[in-house]
């Protein structure tokens, strides 16, 4: 008797006493994701011990557990609290397969090479339209457009270019740019990061890696869009690291788009960030009302040829479009594309007063709202050092604005709870739980704390 009660006071709960079923649990994940991912991944997950609050889950390899935890660990949260409500986390632990099935066959190579080559074609063309001469110069991209026409000239002079920017802003159309420049004579590879993951596990579910390396590897120009989204995929990460330190040795150009400089991607491997910014990094900042006039105008003059038709757009309305967007150049397009649908259907020269109304909705919306973007503006609220609200340390200066940017983060973004529990200093998902609730309550009591919120969120919308 005396034993049983220290096994419940100390919350740990025995083979014999356990309550859950992983069966009937792994049939609601089969309902709730769907047969293909079922298979693909959540089939694979074992339960190897059960406490009071919380499980300890099985799963083959790092590279599953990450993907996993990445993608569907709020859901499974979810779903095994409906079969025991005081579960409030999952812990992994990786599982070593058996040697055997680590092993890369190489069985019909030449078949699975081309199987390769022929989907990364299928997926990742260079446009034709997205050329130097197609892109529009200002005070905004010049450096990022100097310097990409210059690997263009001297192959390896800088490697790797890594071009940094906000969404929307023009990496892509550089890098495409660059691919079609240096396609002639060189064996030239464009690839999302998206994509570069999605042959990844294909070739991993195969035991097909071996021809992945090769055929990676023998790239002489190896351009990468989007690289931040290899944050947090430790397996992946091992395999761009090696696939780039090959590409580097053999005198490959590289070149890198991201949506932020390489030092400040989230969850990466120092060793990669370190290599990444040991080239030369140039940011793309958000256009001036410079650039975006120029870029109205000849996307105007590109309607007009190709549809033969003439665009009635005053100087002033223009300079309206121009002035109200403040994103990044693909809203900027979207605008003046509903501008023009509107001008076309009514048949009529619109004014600044028309296009007030037909965009009220869009230059009224609420901007894009990040993580960091929060933490940034509520450090300089309280004023505070930012490194010193994401440190470990418990005073209450410190842990209420880190609550409070929390809180928002969960309230005003669509991070998931680990997602936001990563970005403040790899905490649990746990104590962005606990935040909310106690922001939550705070701010229904505390009229100085609705006050705070209330404040911080038209600093987060007017910027």
């Amino acid at each position: 008797m005396e034993n049983n009660n220290i096994k419940k006071n100390n919350s740990f709960i025995s083979e014999e006493e356990k309550t859950l079923n992983w069966e009937n649990i792994q049939n609601s994940f089969k309902k709730t994701f769907g047969g293909e991912v079922y298979n693909s991944w959540l089939q694979k997950i074992t339960l190897i011990k059960e406490y009071n609050d919380y499980l300890i889950l099985g799963v083959p390899t790092r590279f599953f557990r990450d993907w996993i935890v990445s993608r569907y660990l709020d859901k499974i949260l979810e779903q095994v609290k409906s079969f025991k409500l005081s579960l409030n986390r999952i812990e992994f632990k990786i599982i070593e397969e058996n040697k055997q099935n680590q092993e890369f066959l190489k069985i019909n190579e030449l078949n699975k090479v081309t199987e390769i080559k022929d989907s990364i074609l299928n997926y990742n063309r260079l446009n034709p339209n997205l050329s130097f001469d197609s892109f529009i110069q200002g005070k905004s991209n010049d450096i990022a457009l100097s310097y990409s026409k210059k690997v263009c000239e001297h192959i390896s002079r800088y490697n790797p270019l890594y071009i940094c920017g906000g969404v929307g802003l023009g990496k892509t159309h550089l890098l495409n740019a660059i691919g079609l420049e240096l396609q002639e004579g060189n064996n030239v590879m464009f690839i999302s990061a998206e994509r570069f993951m999605y042959h990844f596990i294909k070739s991993i579910k195969k035991n097909d890696m071996v021809n992945f390396k090769d055929f990676f590897r023998k790239s002489s120009v190896f351009i990468i869009d989007d690289i931040q989204f290899i944050s947090g995929k430790e397996s992946l990460q091992e395999e761009f690291f090696h696939t780039f330190n090959s590409l580097m040795d053999k005198g490959s150009q590289i070149i890198i788009s991201s949506d932020r400089a390489p030092m400040k991607l989230d969850r990466v491997q120092d060793r990669i960030k370190s290599r990444l910014s040991g080239g030369l990094v140039v940011d793309i900042e958000a256009p001036d009302l410079e650039l975006k006039i120029k870029i109205i105008n000849k996307k105007i003059q590109e309607i007009q040829t190709q549809f033969k038709e003439n665009i009635n757009l005053n100087d002033e309305v223009v300079n309206y479009i121009a002035s109200e967007s403040k994103t990044n150049i693909r809203e900027l397009i979207g605008v003046l594309n509903r501008v023009i649908a509107f001008s076309r259907v009514h048949n009529k020269i619109l004014t600044i007063n028309d296009c007030k109304n037909i965009l009220k909705d869009v230059f009224n919306q609420i901007r894009v709202i990040t993580v960091d973007k929060i933490q940034n503006i509520v450090s300089n609220y309280f004023n505070i050092a930012l490194s010193e609200m994401l440190s470990q340390r418990r005073s209450r200066p410190l842990a209420r604005p880190r609550q409070i940017a929390m809180y928002l983060a969960k309230k005003m973004t669509t991070r998931s709870l680990p997602e936001i529990g990563r970005r403040f200093a790899n905490r649990d998902h746990t104590t962005v739980i606990h935040a909310v609730k106690t922001i939550t309550r705070l701010s229904e009591q505390d009229d100085e704390m609705k006050k705070n919120i209330s404040q911080i969120k038209s600093l987060l919308l007017d910027q």
